[in-house]
């Protein structure tokens, strides 16, 4: 799975022209199933973002995570973050998770995070959606639950 992070100050989703959802301080996680990925790539990804100290304690330093500065966390699926570009300019979403998958490990992602006790924020899986936000920062982290895995390297190469 991939995740775009951003530090905002807010951030909320219209749908149809309605707001879907929205938050005050906290995240925003653009989010994408690829395939291959499943409930455990769900599970780390979401414990990774609750533990993320990108949020400035008293010196001003990033040292605080979600949890201690009373964020929440706005979470928008996103297969574009899928996209291929290496043969040509038109974009290829073959390595997205087919939109069943998508969906319930976009699901599970949000349940993990509530678990760890973040308050959670959903657009509407594939949807249209506007999103709007205040970049806090800006903060931006780029993740992806592959690199998270210490032995997937070793376990592909054997």
């Amino acid at each position: 799975m991939k995740a775009l992070v951003q530090r905002v100050s807010e951030a909320s989703v219209i749908v149809d022209g309605r707001t879907v959802a929205a938050i005050g301080r906290g995240v925003l996680v653009l989010l994408c199933a690829e395939v291959g990925d499943g409930e455990e790539e769900a599970r780390r990804l979401a414990h990774k973002i609750a533990k993320l100290r990108i949020f400035e304690d008293e010196a001003g330093k990033m040292n605080r995570a979600l949890g201690e500065v009373a964020g929440s966390a706005l979470v928008v699926s996103q297969f574009t973050l899928a996209a291929d570009l290496r043969r040509g300019n038109r974009p290829s979403f073959l390595r997205a998770a087919p939109p069943e998958v998508g969906r319930r490990l976009y699901e599970r992602f949000i349940a993990h995070l509530a678990e760890m006790e973040v308050p959670v924020q959903q657009g509407v899986f594939g949807a249209r959606m506007a999103v709007r936000l205040v970049n806090d920062g800006p903060v931006t982290i780029w993740l992806d639950s592959a690199e998270l895995d210490p032995g997937r390297k070793a376990r592909q190469a054997g």
